[in-house]
């Protein structure tokens, strides 16, 4: 393994944490002539992460188009996304305008299928280096900035120097914490299991979520015919979880609303979760250290958002610091850019989710949206947009879409058939 020429570095980035978000990076960076250290504390190449959604956003079907994903999903039996909502004024059913195009989607499909693959990838490009059973004990700084880490390895430790450290090691971040990036918390007052189950057949064959103010559940199909699903309850019913997990999961789920059939199902995996997961946030940046994926900022999990926001996040930082990464431009210059636009992307879309992380019921303006949603067309299409993270809150509730849902909620008023008083009434 030879060392560049410039400045006693190994490599020009160095990444911990060789999952979504660093194998993403990690091979948009090496195509844009940047060499790259991929470690991971894990030594086993298929190790993937257990607890996920394992849903990945439309928003990140162009990452994965650009890095040539696409065609090993559908081939590993990923299944694309649709869903539908339930909330108490019936089912948000998105479909495709006639004679439209079809409606945005990306892929459901399970970690063990997922981490290996992608891994795999960026063990194959050219300029990564894959470096197993590597874990970060620490940073290398100078005048003030980073400027290497220092290693845990089958061989013994190791010091490894680069122009930039790369943190996408998940919302633990060993880098944030060694180089001084606190997280700001936000509590989640729900708490969540999920499982595994062969032959559950769900209606529609795609994806159920349900808004059942304050609980929440969904089921996801998935690869190999599995089907994920996951119960997100309010923390007032965690006692009863906790005195008989499995039997108060499948109560909760056989008192949904078109329930899955779960008692004919076979389950596949263990009951598995938390009982708190708060939501953080973290400056994606710091003197010559970058955070990508959960590391910079975790989501409430009801929302399956972080593996698309993973492989966005990576390549926002790769198209931003590619050239300064191999000392043709100013690297700190480069990390605002990556800085200032993973704030304007993701700030707003975390805040929401951070107030709905209350278990709160749905707000005013949430009312009106979902009921509207509900009955018209449209506004499950718009509503689709919003929940494939392809538009943020301030789109997601402009004028223009309140003032929709206003008039289709009017209307409803209007033409709903009168109850009939009954007798002696």
């Amino acid at each position: 393994m030879t060392k560049p020429e410039s400045a006693g570095y190994d490599y020009d980035v160095v990444i911990s944490g060789a999952s979504l978000a660093g194998s993403a990076a990690a091979i948009l960076l090496a195509r844009r002539g940047v060499r790259v250290a991929l470690l991971e504390r894990r030594s086993d190449p298929e190790a993937y992460k257990v607890l996920c959604t394992h849903s990945i956003t439309a928003n990140a079907y162009p990452v994965l188009d650009e890095l040539g994903l696409v065609p090993d999903l559908e081939k590993a039996g990923a299944v694309r996304n649709e869903a539908r909502w339930y909330t108490r004024w019936g089912w948000i059913e998105p479909r495709a305008a006639p004679a439209g195009p079809e409606l945005p989607y990306a892929y459901n499909i399970r970690r063990s299928t997922l981490d290996p693959l992608i891994r795999s990838r960026a063990a194959r490009t050219p300029g990564v280096d894959l470096l197993l059973g590597h874990q970060v004990t620490g940073l290398v700084g100078e005048a003030g900035r980073t400027v290497g880490v220092r290693v845990s390895t089958p061989q013994g430790e190791r010091e490894i120097r680069a122009r930039l450290v790369v943190g996408a090691d998940g919302k633990d971040s060993a880098v944030a914490k060694f180089a001084g990036v606190p997280a700001r918390q936000y509590k989640n007052t729900r708490f969540g299991y999920l499982a595994h189950f062969r032959n559950l057949p769900l209606h529609g064959g795609i994806g159920q979520t349900w808004f059942l103010e304050p609980d929440m559940a969904y089921a996801f199909p998935n690869d190999d015919g599995v089907t994920v699903l996951a119960v997100l309850p309010d923390k007032k019913r965690l006692p009863a979880f906790r005195e008989d997990l499995e039997g108060s999961f499948l109560e909760f789920v056989r008192a949904l609303p078109e329930a899955p059939p779960i008692d004919s199902a076979e389950r596949a995996s263990k009951i598995i979760g938390t009982v708190d997961y708060p939501l953080h946030s973290r400056k994606p940046t710091a003197p010559g250290v970058a955070l990508i994926g959960d590391a910079a900022l975790t989501g409430d999990p009801l929302w399956g958002v972080g593996c698309g926001w993973a492989l966005e996040s990576a390549r926002w930082l790769a198209e931003a610091v590619a050239p300064a990464a191999t000392g043709r431009g100013d690297l700190d210059r480069s990390l605002v850019v990556y800085a200032r636009r993973h704030q304007r992307r993701l700030r707003g879309q975390q805040s929401l989710a951070a107030d709905f992380a209350k278990s709160r019921p749905f707000n005013p303006v949430e009312r009106l949206v979902f009921s509207a949603a509900a009955r018209d067309e449209a506004l499950a299409r718009h509503m689709h947009l919003f929940a494939q993270r392809l538009i943020g809150p301030l789109r997601f509730l402009n004028p223009l879409t309140l003032a929709r849902a206003s008039a289709v909620n009017i209307k409803h008023r209007r033409t709903a058939v009168p109850r009939s008083p009954g007798p002696g009434r």
